[in-house]
């Protein structure tokens, strides 16, 4: 599989005005369009990286992995790798006041936005008062989403349990999940949901039109006529039930909802995040927590439930948003179908969510947190300083300035507030630092964790400190400037990389419509930076930044500061006092009461594992194979050479931008530096020159490019020993500034200087707390990883570089820089010259054939400064961990549990049906035993084509050694499978839809650059899709001879508390071998 480790910490958001730039706020997402693709049989690119930058919120999804950036450097995180689908092109046609009236709507304003180039209408339905954004334009990936107010009251979770809910089949859609077999036979760019603190959001997204509408019109029936609001067993699944399979044994909580929450309360950066918003606003929906809280989810009664969909589900609080190049018209027609079937209700006034009043004086908090026992406890605190910044609403330019100030401050590792908590020593890493707007009232956070018990109080008066020195002195102008050009070049690109633009601006758009105020104005940037712009230019940037950091944080008496302290404790106790309210529960109980329990919890899994009858199933609308393009999408590549180096070039549309990777080969690297190698490429980004300071030169690719970064990637090659195991410098810039961007990398290449051994400490403890909120967070990522290391050498790679081993590396390393700094400086100026030569590098470039041609001399000039020759021959690689069952014990409640096995060593010879097969086992075998039956947040198995290692992985699951069996059981499911044509239908062209999922052109390029260094040709892809076109049932029961060879000689790879891992070794004698690792 091909990995890209990052090295760097990605940028914050430009500004708060700037939403796409960010992550989610504390959202809880259904099963991701992403993650499908990730897992997709067909995909052959999969990355492991580090999460996001401390303090940036994580998306929260329903399973599976989730794709990262393929890497993250200066000023700008890259997009992840995505595809484009089908495409049809109606001709569009404005609907006029009289059509709207015809339909049942009014239109209320209209405007051309030429941000985007859309022209936007606003409509309402008369009869309901639902308000509906239609935004023409001619995007094909064509996006919808309907949007509820839904302010919860407690921390149940019900709007959580409910987004899962409704999607459990509706009334023209009868079977158990609609969204599973939209999942398989769907060309979705986009299919998901996800519940913020306040709102609910159902999007989709597909650029082929007949399937959009299919989408719609499910998602349409599933939120306003869902099967959950009579039927329990949904209820049950997706929230909580109390499960007893014996009356003899113990009553245990179940529930997907449930145990998802178990996993976010597991994680130590969640809960300050959850506690610090909740202290924010007590006295709103915002003290509670919508996702849902374990202890309290099993407070939530299905009546409870019941009534909060038929309060809020309605058209009245609704927005609805259309955006691509559908036809406007029909558009209304789809909507009025639905929403004349409601009278009006008043469940917008309802749902509206209070303002919260500003404290009159600051307050603190102390609360606890999970721990491990090992290391030292004492330096493992958090403190973290939370503002609620305004009551009333701000204006759009106070917004965008405070965004700016935002990103002067934070947002990249030049930042001062960001440097100054870095370099203080006094924590590893910044964790919840920013400014968030999404809700009514925004919010600035900045903390640190990794912190000694001594300097909890330092940290806070060092914030305190530097926020006023900041207000006093102000910032440096090539800082300003260097902040104006990534938020323009960001404005200019418009890159949000595999997620559907269209959705962005929904949610850019939504963040003020949802309370009531201009859904046009957040997508209108263009005055308002001009004004900024105007003013920094006119007044100085100190007197526009400095009042704002007065106003709204220093002399802001809404202050809440929270200290976070590790209890090892923790877990355990929470896991008897649950222990102990199930026992009394069980005990007030009869014989016949628990005989019923034991009764109902077979009925529903019964009802869980049998399949939906055919006719059930042929309901849901679908394509089909007529509809497909028998040929897969061709970038345009040119392959010639400069100055000897092979070159590839991409004649692409990109606005003036010039996207550029230049690749260098790790084949000289010594087996013993390779840990050091993410390290390196942070070093590469982070340290200064002889004539910069590594803030200067921070500041210099902001002022002159759109971002620059540095990443080792690998991947075994399918038919080759030796693994593809590269070095990739990527960057972007106006074609116009192509020399300033070549001149850059090569000042990053040749010219830092590995001296700052304060910085590289740094480094290492920030990676140091990435890869164990990894562990916390991602568990079933480092067992994959794990598993991969076993089983081939770029597995083994890659993990060494972001795996547990990785951990295990710098646990030893930091006292190591103390020790030895000069052994280290100068391993890393080896590893400079063991990678850095013409001799084997390749160079990618995307843009237009002019902006393609003037770049050439720029490359040249960069080339003629490389050495010919990386220093020390070719090194072979070798190096794998042993095979074992291993379990890696964390302070958790849920458990991420992975067996994988190479399906190649048995004479399996790759067929494209694999692809079929592996997401169809996805998404009936593995979705229905281990997360619908079995309760886990997800569970999905993964082929890496490239080394022949079939995985299964589960996430935040309350099971282990059950999860085991059913991946082992996974065979014999094959063999006994019995599909109709049109079930075999839909899973090709679901398959089809991963393959082709949406691209813009940088990660055009990008994907050709990766399938040229793996040696996929075209010819290859076209026999691949026909293979998959034509997959039979006969594959599906010959490849079950394969999977068996991973249930017999796989290797099991568990991240785990103690208590399961004991009891799995206890019922299986020995089964695991035990690694410690928080």
């Amino acid at each position: 599989m091909l990995r890209a480790v990052s090295c760097s910490p990605s940028l914050s958001s430009a500004s708060l005005f700037f939403r796409f730039f960010r992550q989610f706020p504390r959202s809880y997402l259904s099963l991701s369009s992403s993650s499908a693709a990730l897992r997709a049989s067909g995909r052959s690119i999969r990355r492991t990286s580090s999460p996001s930058v401390a303090g940036r919120r994580i998306l929260l999804r329903r399973g599976l992995r989730t794709p990262s950036a393929a890497g993250r450097g200066v000023n700008q995180q890259f997009s992840s790798l995505s595809v484009r689908a089908v495409a049809t092109q109606p001709a569009q046609s404005y609907p006029g006041q009289d059509e709207a009236e015809k339909l049942g709507f009014e239109k209320v304003s209209e405007e051309f936005i030429s941000e985007c180039k859309s022209k936007a209408i606003l409509f309402k339905h008369k009869k309901t008062g639902c308000e509906v954004m239609s935004v023409s334009n001619e995007d094909e990936n064509k996006v919808f989403g309907i949007v509820f107010r839904t302010p919860p009251k407690d921390s149940t979770g019900i709007p959580h349990i409910l987004e899962h809910s409704v999607l459990c089949g509706s009334r023209k859609y009868p079977l158990k999940e609609p969204f599973v077999e939209l999942l398989k036979g769907s060309l979705h760019t986009f299919l998901n949901a996800f519940t913020y603190p306040d709102r609910t959001c159902y999007p989709v997204a597909s650029t082929n039109t007949k399937d959009f509408y299919n989408l719609v019109d499910v998602y349409l029936d599933a939120v306003f006529f869902p099967k959950c609001v009579d039927d329990v067993h949904t209820f049950q699944q997706e929230g909580w039930h109390y499960e007893l399979n014996d009356p003899s044994e113990d009553i245990s909580y179940k529930g997907v909802v449930f145990n998802e929450m178990k996993g976010v309360y597991s994680q130590p950066d969640n809960i300050l995040g959850r506690i610090a918003q909740q202290a924010l606003s007590p006295e709103n929906t915002y003290g509670v927590d919508s996702g849902g809280d374990p202890k309290d989810i099993p407070k939530l009664t299905f009546e409870e439930f019941k009534e909060f969909h038929r309060k809020f589900y309605h058209p009245s609080n609704a927005r609805i948003w259309f955006y691509g190049d559908d036809d406007p018209v029909h558009r209304l027609r789809v909507l009025s179908e639905y929403l004349d079937m409601f009278e009006a209700s008043p469940s917008r006034d309802s749902s509206k969510i209070e303002t919260q009043k500003l404290f009159s004086k600051p307050i603190r908090l102390v609360e606890k947190y999970p721990a491990g026992r090992d290391g030292d406890l004492k330096k493992k605190h958090m403190l973290c300083v939370n503002w609620l910044l305004s009551e009333k609403a701000l204006d759009l330019e106070t917004q965008l300035a405070l965004g700016f100030l935002d990103h002067l401050m934070l947002g990249t590792p030049a930042s001062p507030l960001r440097k100054i908590l870095l370099e203080s020593g006094l924590g590893e890493a910044l964790v919840s630092s920013g400014m968030s707007d999404e809700l009514l009232q925004p919010q600035f956070s900045v903390g640190m964790k990794g912190v000694s018990e001594d300097n909890v109080q330092k940290v806070e008066e060092l914030i305190m400190n530097t926020l006023k020195k900041l207000s006093e002195e102000g910032f440096d102008n090539d800082a300003v400037e260097a902040s104006m050009n990534t938020i323009e070049f960001s404005l200019r690109e418009n890159n949000t990389g595999s997620f559907p633009r269209g959705l962005s601006l929904m949610l850019q758009s939504i963040a003020k419509w949802i309370y009531d105020m201009d859904p046009f104005e957040p997508l209108k940037y263009t005055e308002p930076l001009k004004a900024l712009k105007t003013r920094i230019a006119e007044e100085g940037s100190k007197a526009v930044f400095s009042p704002l950091i007065e106003q709204f944080i220093l002399n802001n008496s809404h202050r809440v500061t929270i200290e976070m302290q590790p209890d090892p404790e923790k877990a355990t106790q929470e896991e008897v006092e649950e222990k102990s309210i199930l026992e009394k529960v069980k005990a007030g109980m009869t014989e016949e009461d628990l005989a019923e329990l034991a009764r109902a919890t077979e009925e529903l899994r019964l009802k869980q594992e049998t399949p939906d009858p055919p006719e059930a199933l042929r309901c849901v609308p679908s394509l089909n194979l007529g509809d497909i393009p028998k040929e897969p999408t061709y970038v345009p590549t040119e392959i010639g050479d400069i100055n000897g180096v092979k070159v590839l070039r991409h004649d692409l549309f990109t606005n003036d931008i010039i996207y550029a990777e230049v690749v260098f080969d790790m084949g000289s690297l010594k087996h013993e530096l390779l840990p050091l190698v993410p390290l390196f490429c942070q070093s590469l980004l982070e340290m200064g020159t002889k004539d910069l300071t590594f803030v200067q030169l921070n500041q210099l690719i902001g002022r002159k490019t759109g971002g620059i970064s540095v990443y080792p990637l690998t991947s075994s090659v399918r038919g080759k020993d030796e693994p593809c195991s590269k070095i990739i410098v990527r960057g972007k810039s106006m074609a116009g500034r192509a020399e300033d961007l070549f001149n850059l990398m090569n000042c990053l290449l040749q010219e830092v200087q590995f001296t700052d051994q304060q910085r590289f400490k740094q480094f290492v403890s920030q990676s140091r707390a990435r890869m164990e909120n990894r562990l916390r967070g991602s568990g079933h990522g480092i067992a994959a990883a794990r598993m991969d290391a076993m089983l081939n050498i770029a597995g083994w790679m890659s993990e060494q570089m972001g795996g547990l081993s990785y951990l295990e590396f710098l646990n030893t390393l930091e006292k190591k820089v103390d020790e030895d700094w000069e052994g280290i400086s100068s391993s890393l100026e080896e590893i400079r010259r063991s990678l850095l030569a013409r001799n084997g590098c390749i160079v990618n470039m995307t843009a237009d054939g002019k902006s393609l041609t003037t770049v050439e001399k720029s490359v040249e000039k960069f080339l003629d400064l490389l050495p010919e020759n990386p220093s020390g021959g070719l090194v072979t690689w070798d190096g794998r961990l042993p095979l074992r069952n291993e379990a890696i014990v964390i302070p958790t409640q849920v458990n991420y549990v992975g067996k994988a096995g190479n399906i190649y060593s048995t004479g399996y010879e790759l067929d494209g049906s694999a692809y079929v097969i592996s997401k169809h086992i996805s998404n009936t075998w593995l979705w229905d035993r281990v997360r619908v039956s079995g309760g886990a947040y997800g569970g999905f198995c993964d082929f890496d084509s490239h080394s022949g290692v079939f995985s299964f992985l589960s996430y935040r699951d309350p099971n282990l050694l059950k999860t085991l069996d059913i991946y082992d059981g996974t065979g014999d499911f094959l063999r006994g499978l019995d599909v109709d044509q049109e079930t075999l239908t839909k899973a090709i062209i679901g398959t089809i839809g991963d393959v082709d999922s949406y691209q813009l052109p940088d990660a055009k390029g990008y994907s050709s650059l990766m399938r040229h260094l793996l040696g996929v040709t075209d010819e290859e892809r076209q026999r691949k899709r026909e293979e998959i076109l034509t997959t039979s049932l006969k594959d599906f029961k010959d490849f079950a001879g394969a999977i068996d060879a991973v249930r017999d000689n796989g290797v099991t790879v568990a991240v785990a508390s103690a208590e399961d891992i004991d009891a799995a070794n206890n019922a299986r004698s020995n089964f695991f071998e035990v690694k410690k690792a928080l």
